[in-house]
C-alpha cells in the first residue's frame, strides 16, 4: 500500500502534482525556520556560555601549580569591556582557552574587536589601560560574539592573587559554567516558542491542503473494498511524502543561509557562523518529527472517513467545546500570581515556577481558542444586521475549532511577544543607563576593591588638568552605620550635586552624590554628619568623584588616569547606569529579536491562514456555487469568508495581548517588584503593520472565489 500511496501521490495528474509541490514548499519554509529557530537557541546558549566561562569556579582544594584567574569589567564609551588577569606559578599551570601562552607581566593578549579599538582609539583614552605587549589576537572559541571587547592581561602571581575576586585554577574551560539567569531562560525559552509554535501550525496546515477532496476520494475507495488501515496508510504515506521533500528543502534552506543570518545582531550581538549549529537531536526532531506529524494529521483527518464512507456527504455539527477549556488558561495565571510573595530562592526554582506557568498560559490560550471563538460568533450573531455577518457568525458557531485552527498561531505570536516585550521595557526603563547628556551620564565614580590608604595629591591634580573635566572630589569612608556611603566637608561638594544645611559643616552623601535609583539634583540637601572637617580629612577615601562635560575623550582618560592610579580597582570608574547598561542593552537586543519574531510568527500566520481560506473556498465551492444560483451575490460570499476570518482573528489578537500584558506583569510584580511599563509606539505599529498584512493576506484569497462558484461547479459536483 506504502508504494501504490507513493504512485497516487505522483502520478495522480496535474492536480494531486500541484498539491504535492505545494505542501513540500510551504514545509519547507516551516522547517527552514524551525531548524533556524533551533540553531538560533543553540547560539544563544553557546554565546552565554562562552561569557559565562569567563568567571570560572575555583576549586575546593589548592591544585600544585595553579593559575591565577580575576575578572574584572571596564567601559569605554559606554561598551563593557572584560578584562581577565592571569598568572602562571610555574611549567604545569593551565593555558586559557583561545590564546597558545598564558602572557608574563607586561603582556597581554585582544580580541579582534579591541585591537581595532586600539589602534584607533588615543592611547591616553584606551590604549595607556594596557601598557606593554600585545602578543597577539584571542581566538573565537574565547569570545561570545566577533564584537566582543576581551584582554587577557598578564601578571605576577602575588599582584594577581590581591585583584577583586582572585582564584587558583587546575583547569579552564573543563566545567561547564552555569548558564543565563532567569529572565534570560525565561525571555529566551519564550521568545523561542513563540516561533515553535506558528512554524509547527504552519506545517499542519499546510499538510492538510484539500482535506476534504481527499477525504471524498478515500471515502470512494473505501466503497470500492479498501479497507480503513489501507486508506490511513495510502494517507499517511501521501503526507509523508511531500513532507519529506519539503524537508530535504528546508534543510538545504538552512545551510544556504546560515552563515548570513549568524552575522544578523538579532540579540544585539552577531554570532559565530560556527553557533548557528544544529545538534544531533534536532536534526533528527525536524527529519523525522515533521514527517511523521504530517502523516499523523493526514491520519486523524480521516476519522470522518473511518467512521462510515459516506459520513463525507453527509456532515454532522462537531460537537461544542466547552467550558473546560479554560482550566489550564486560569491554572498557569494562578501559578504566577502565587508567585507574588512565594518567590523561590533560588534562580532553578524561579525557572521551574516562572516558566511552567507561561507554558500553561500558552497551551490554555491554544486550547481555550475554539471556546472563545464559538463565544464570540455566538455574540455576533445575536447582533448580526446583515447577512454576510449572519452567515460567518453561524459557520464560525457551528465549527470553531476549524476557525480557530487558522488563527492559532496569530495569538501565540502576539502573547509571546507581548509578554517579551512587556517584561524587556520595563527591565530597561527601571534599570537602565543615564540619558547622555545629563549630569548622571557625565559623573564618573571609582569602585575600589580594597579602600586605599590614601590618595596622591598629585592624582586629583592629574584628572583636574584633563581637558572637560569639571570637578573631581574624593568622598571619605563614613564611620556611622546606617547612613549613606560616604562623608564630606560641605564647602568639598559641588553645587550640581546639592549642599548641606544651613550650618552644617559635615553632610553624609552616596559614594557618587547620586542615591539608588535617583538622579543628580542640585536642589537635595544631604544631612549632616557629626564630625568635622579635619576629622573628615583624615578618613580613607571610598571613591572618587569626578564631573566632566559628558563627552567620550574626558570621561575615558578619567576611567584610564584611574586603573594606573589603582591596579587593583574592580571598575576604575563608572557613571550611574553603567553596569545596568550591560543588561539592558542585551535586554535591548532581545526585545529586537522579540520585533523580529512578532514578524516572522504573524508572516507565517498570515500564510496558515492564506492556506486555510484557499482550501476552505476550494472545499466549500459547490454550497458557495449554490447560494449564487439563489441570488446571493459574490461580494456577499466575500464579505462572508473575510469575515470568518478577520473578526476571530482580530478578537483573538486582543486577546492574546491583554493575557500578555497581564501575564508580564504577573512575573514583574512577583520576580522584580516591578510595575508593568507599556511599550512605545513602535510595538504597536509593529502589531498593527503585521495585522494588516495578515488582512491583505485574506483579501489576496477573495478573488478565487468567483473562479470557483460558477454555474458549471454547481453542476459537476
Amino acid at each position: 500500500m506504502i508504494r501504490f500511496g507513493i504512485r497516487l501521490a505522483v502520478s495522480g495528474g496535474r492536480e494531486a502534482l500541484t498539491r504535492l509541490t505545494i505542501i513540500a514548499l510551504a514545509v519547507a519554509v516551516g522547517a527552514g525556520l524551525l531548524l533556524v529557530t533551533l540553531a538560533g537557541v543553540n547560539a544563544v546558549n553557546a554565546q552565554l556560555t562562552r561569557d559565562a566561562a569567563l568567571f570560572p569556579k575555583q576549586p575546593a582544594t589548592t591544585p600544585a601549580e595553579p593559575l591565577w584567574w580575576s575578572t574584572r569589567q571596564d567601559f569605554f564609551d559606554g561598551e563593557l569591556i572584560t578584562r581577565v588577569d592571569v598568572a602562571a606559578t610555574g611549567p604545569g599551570s593551565p593555558t586559557p582557552v583561545g590564546i597558545p601562552r598564558t602572557p608574563g607581566p607586561g603582556e597581554f593578549y585582544a580580541s579582534p574587536a579591541l585591537a581595532k579599538l586600539l589602534a584607533t582609539a588615543p592611547p591616553q583614552q584606551l590604549g595607556d589601560r594596557y601598557p606593554g605587549q600585545n602578543l597577539g589576537m584571542i581566538g573565537d572559541q574565547t569570545l561570545a560574539s566577533p564584537d566582543s571587547l576581551l584582554v587577557i592581561v598578564g601578571g605576577a602571581p602575588g599582584e594577581v592573587a590581591k585583584l577583586p575576586h582572585a582564584r587558583h585554577l587546575a583547569t579552564v574551560g573543563g566545567e561547564p559554567p552555569a548558564l543565563p539567569e532567569t529572565v534570560v531562560d525565561l525571555i529566551l525559552g519564550v521568545i523561542a516558542g513563540g516561533l515553535l509554535f506558528p512554524v509547527l501550525i504552519f506545517i499542519g496546515t499546510a499538510t492538510r491542503l484539500s482535506a476534504a477532496r481527499r477525504e471524498q476520494r478515500f471515502a470512494a475507495m473505501q466503497l470500492v473494498g479498501a479497507t480503513p488501515r489501507q486508506i490511513s496508510v495510502i494517507a499517511a504515506t501521501e503526507a509523508a511524502l511531500a513532507a519529506l521533500a519539503g524537508v530535504a528543502l528546508g534543510f538545504a534552506l538552512f545551510y544556504a543561509f546560515r552563515g548570513r543570518l549568524a552575522g544578523i545582531p538579532f540579540t544585539g550581538d552577531p554570532f559565530f557562523p560556527a553557533d548557528m549549529s544544529l545538534r544531533p537531536l534536532d536534526a533528527l526532531v525536524v527529519a523525522i518529527g515533521v514527517p511523521a506529524g504530517a502523516a499523523l494529521a493526514a491520519w486523524v483527518s480521516l476519522a470522518r472517513v473511518r467512521i462510515s464512507p459516506l459520513g463525507v456527504t453527509r456532515r454532522v455539527t462537531p460537537r461544542p467545546p466547552r467550558a473546560w477549556r479554560l482550566i489550564p488558561l486560569l491554572i498557569g495565571i494562578a501559578v504566577l500570581t502565587f508567585a507574588i510573595g512565594h518567590r523561590p530562592e533560588t534562580s532553578g526554582g524561579q525557572t521551574a515556577i516562572f516558566l511552567p506557568g507561561l507554558l500553561l498560559i500558552m497551551a490554555g490560550l491554544v486550547l481555550a481558542g475554539p471556546w472563545l471563538t464559538m463565544a464570540g460568533a455566538r455574540l455576533m450573531a445575536r447582533r448580526a444586521r446583515h447577512p454576510a455577518t449572519l452567515i460567518a457568525a453561524r459557520r464560525l458557531a457551528d465549527n470553531p475549532k476549524a476557525g480557530f485552527r487558522a488563527i492559532s498561531g496569530i495569538m501565540l505570536a502576539l502573547f509571546v511577544t507581548s509578554v517579551a516585550v512587556g517584561v524587556i521595557t520595563t527591565i530597561v526603563a527601571e534599570r537602565g543607563p543615564a540619558q547622555r547628556g545629563s549630569t548622571d551620564a557625565a559623573t564618573l565614580s571609582t569602585a575600589f576593591y580594597q579602600e586605599p590608604p590614601t590618595v596622591p595629591g598629585t592624582l586629583l591634580a592629574e584628572l583636574r588638568a584633563i581637558p572637560g573635566v569639571r570637578t573631581v572630589t574624593a568622598v571619605h569612608s563614613n564611620p556611622v552605620r546606617g547612613g549613606e556611603a560616604g562623608v564630606i566637608a560641605c564647602a568639598d561638594i559641588p553645587p550640581v550635586y546639592g549642599r548641606c544645611a544651613d550650618g552644617t559643616d559635615v553632610a553624609v552623601v552616596a559614594g557618587n552624590f547620586i542615591p539608588w535609583r535617583e538622579s543628580a539634583s542640585a536642589s537635595r540637601v544631604w544631612p549632616a554628619a557629626p564630625l568635622t572637617a579635619a576629622a573628615v580629612a583624615k578618613l580613607p577615601v571610598v571613591s572618587i568623584v569626578v564631573g566632566t562635560d559628558g563627552s567620550t575623550a574626558p570621561r575615558e582618560r578619567v576611567r584610564t588616569a584611574l586603573s594606573l592610579a589603582f591596579p587593583d580597582f574592580w571598575v576604575a570608574a563608572n557613571a550611574p547606569g553603567e553596569f545596568e547598561s550591560t543588561l539592558t542593552d542585551q535586554l535591548s537586543g532581545w526585545k529586537q529579536l522579540a520585533d523580529v519574531i512578532i514578524i516572522a510568527s504573524l508572516a507565517l500566520a498570515g500564510c496558515s491562514l492564506a492556506v486555510s481560506v484557499a482550501g476552505g473556498l476550494t472545499e466549500r465551492k459547490r454550497p458557495f456555487s449554490l447560494l449564487r444560483l439563489t441570488g446571493v451575490p459574490v461580494s456577499v460570499l466575500r464579505r462572508v469568508v473575510a469575515l470568518e476570518s478577520a473578526v476571530p482573528m482580530l478578537t483573538v489578537a486582543v486577546v492574546a495581548i491583554g493575557m500578555g500584558f497581564l501575564a508580564a506583569q504577573l512575573f514583574l510584580r512577583a520576580q522584580m517588584d516591578y510595575t508593568l511599563i507599556a511599550p512605545g509606539a513602535e510595538y504597536y505599529v509593529i502589531v498593527v503593520l503585521g495585522l494588516g498584512g495578515c488582512l491583505g493576506i485574506i483579501a489576496s484569497t477573495l478573488p478565487l472565489l468567483e473562479r470557483v462558484t460558477g454555474p458549471e461547479t454547481a453542476r459537476s459536483e
